[in-house]
């Protein structure tokens, strides 16, 4: 391996306490992050009323549904809201975050920190949750896409037939158009979002008054009545319910583009006020008219506004689509830079945000596993059922990291933890079972996404700790190494000039590629460097911590670089940090020397023959080390070597 990338070597230590880095904001530039947030974070909650109501009604509407029972589903939705996003994410896990960024995978490079006894089960917890968003982020362009489109329905009935198709063309769209970046198109993100709030806000006040009764709904009591009374079809009605907050893992997950206090501000202010508001006017509509249980949103416009409404439906669809794409993009380069997957191309779309980056990998495993969803299921109304488990089963992960962030960050006792925490888990426990009764309905599919990329991540982190462990025992110290080689004057390789860098992932041993240099050129450059990148728990590392430099001898030094988790590493940018500390590399005289391994799978190796030969594949898909550290695409030497795992 030519690099490291552990999360136990952060040179910098601990977390923000409660929002110790959250920035400043002016109030013109707090509102305008807070537009952005609206646009980019609220993207996918905000088109959860296209479907979620509709399918929490579906359970218990066969025999008719009682006015208690509507007011009493309403009251289900609007309090999950307040518990779920406006509690548990909007005012406490926005604070638990690592050095200004959240999401689950933040929060596990900072707990491995620990290395305690429970390491292993932080890991797995960890890549579960980030696995479970993966599914999200390919069922969530599918079923909301193809919930703006059977609007189309009600505009046009013969337009029936044509839904899948039109969702398959948009569809296609997004994720062809996702290598241009979304540098210029996302400026208008948060202005479209912000009107498509506004209309639903609108559009549900506007039939409050059919039924006011429906405002008895902000009464807890008739939730609980509501759960009590329904029975056990109550309980898949809380699988249908929980699709209200899907999203909400996105506030946490973007903590790091807006800040704190704009996404606290954009949900307060705007997005649970219209959310609520437009659950509410559904609420009353069907109380009003039951047939309207069909399609309750659409059926909330007068016909004059229901194909602005479908238009304007599509819109904000495809920008949640793109949210959530983003994120898993993100998270692809979390997990690379964490060494749980293998180096992959990142590629930057623009030139004043690290944060937008578009993974030609991911993008293709994206449209694939999309495309798969819709042929599959056909309809919104089949794909909802296969939705819940993914969002229920990460906020489930969020809420056990959480629960060792307070303890170990902020330094809670365990009572305290418990007694926030506990009450949470059980709910999202009871949504998570609710969820689960779905798997033959089409449950299974996120189930599988999430197992098989736990699989994959499982399988390259044990793959390169046996690849580690079984080349250790090959090693020769470094030290040992430089001293043979200056006693050795009459058997010494010949000088040449230049200067020579060799990459490895562990400094203390010589490098396979210097060794080889040696042995089939016979020559030693005037000046050598042992090259480390290493990868911290931090999101980015400041340029006066990313490198370090250490002389051995007069022909031997040591480099380390440090990247944060969230950063691209650049070798070549980085050399001229070294500037400062008197080191200079004239690029044009420098080398770069890399070992490339080919990998021979053995059946005593460790892991199964099927995971040994996992492995390789996925060590020859990452992508070449000159690429993805940016070396001098005409310095670079490769020398290869072969190894048994």
């Amino acid at each position: 391996m030519s690099s490291s990338a552990s999360p136990s070597s952060s040179p910098a230590e601990g977390s923000t306490a409660h929002g110790a880095h959250e920035p400043a904001h002016g109030p013109q530039k707090l509102l305008g992050a807070a537009l952005g947030s609206i646009g980019v974070v609220y993207g996918d909650i905000g088109t959860s009323p296209l479907y979620a109501f509709r399918e929490a009604l579906r359970p218990v509407a066969g025999d008719g549904l009682s006015r208690l029972e509507i007011i009493g589903l309403v009251s289900l939705v609007l309090w999950t809201l307040t518990i779920i996003v406006t509690l548990k994410y909007v005012l406490f896990l926005l604070r638990a975050d690592n050095h200004g960024e959240g999401g689950t995978l933040s929060l596990l490079a900072l707990l491995m920190k620990s290395r305690g006894r429970a390491v292993s089960f932080l890991f797995f917890t960890g890549v579960a949750g980030a696995a479970l968003f993966i599914g999200d982020a390919m069922i969530t362009p599918a079923l909301s896409v193809l919930s703006a489109v059977e609007g189309l329905k009600l505009v046009a009935p013969h337009f029936e037939h044509y839904v899948v198709p039109i969702s398959v063309i948009i569809l296609v769209m997004i994720f062809a158009v996702q290598s241009q970046g979304t540098d210029r198109v996302s400026k208008f993100f948060g202005p479209i979002t912000l009107v498509w709030f506004i209309a639903i806000a609108l559009a549900g006040l506007s039939h409050i008054r059919d039924d006011i009764g429906i405002l008895a709904a902000f009464n807890p009591a008739y939730a609980i009545t509501f759960l009590l009374q329904s029975g056990p079809a109550g309980f898949v009605v809380l699988g249908a319910v929980f699709l209200t907050v899907t999203g909400a893992e996105a506030l946490y997950a973007d903590l790091g583009h807006f800040g704190r206090r704009p996404i606290q501000l954009a949900w307060i202010a705007v997005v649970f006020p219209s959310l609520a508001l437009n659950y509410l006017g559904q609420g009353a509509l069907v109380l009003k008219d039951p047939a309207a249980m069909d399609n309750p949103f659409f059926l909330l416009f007068p016909d004059w506004a229901l194909l602005p409404a479908v238009l304007l439906a599509t819109a904000a669809t495809i920008i949640a689509s793109q949210a959530v794409i983003t994120g898993a993009f993100s998270l692809a380069r979390q997990a690379i830079n964490l060494g749980f997957l293998p180096r992959m191309a990142i590629l930057h779309t623009s030139r004043v945000s690290t944060g937008q980056i578009y993974v030609p990998n991911v993008n293709s495993v994206l449209l694939f596993g999309v495309m798969l969803l819709v042929l599959m299921f056909g309809s919104s109304e089949s794909l909802a059922t296969a939705y819940g488990i993914s969002v229920t089963g990460a906020m489930v992960v969020t809420t056990l990291l959480a629960f060792e962030f307070v303890r170990l960050r902020w330094h809670w006792p365990v009572w305290a933890a418990a007694s926030l925490l506990v009450p949470l888990l059980l709910l999202e426990l009871v949504f998570l079972g609710a969820n689960l009764l779905k798997i033959h309905d089409g449950g299974y599919i996120p189930v599988m996404i999430a197992a098989g990329c736990v699989v994959l991540m499982w399988t390259w982190v044990r793959g390169t700790q046996l690849l580690r462990d079984k080349t250790r025992h090959t090693d020769i110290p470094l030290a040992s190494f430089i001293k043979s080689i200056e006693r050795e004057s009459a058997h010494a390789p010949v000088a040449v000039p230049g200067t020579a860098i060799f990459l490895t992932s562990e400094p203390d041993s010589t490098p396979a590629a210097l060794l080889h240099n040696i042995k089939h050129n016979h020559v030693l450059h005037a000046q050598n460097y042992i090259l480390t990148i290493r990868t911290t728990n931090t999101p980015m590392v400041p340029i006066e911590h990313r490198v370090s430099a250490s002389r051995l001898s007069d022909r031997f030094g040591l480099l380390e670089m440090r990247f944060g988790y969230m950063e691209t590493p650049n070798v070549s940018q980085a050399l001229g940090v070294f500037r400062k500390s008197g080191l200079k590399f004239d690029i044009m005289s420098t080398s770069f020397y890399l070992g490339r391994r080919k990998l021979v799978p053995d059946a005593k190796s460790g892991m199964p023959h099927w995971q040994d030969r996992l492995f390789i594949a996925m060590a020859n898909a990452a992508i070449d080390p000159s690429d993805y550290f940016r070396l001098p695409t005409n310095r670079v030497v490769e020398l290869g070597s072969h190894v048994i795992i």
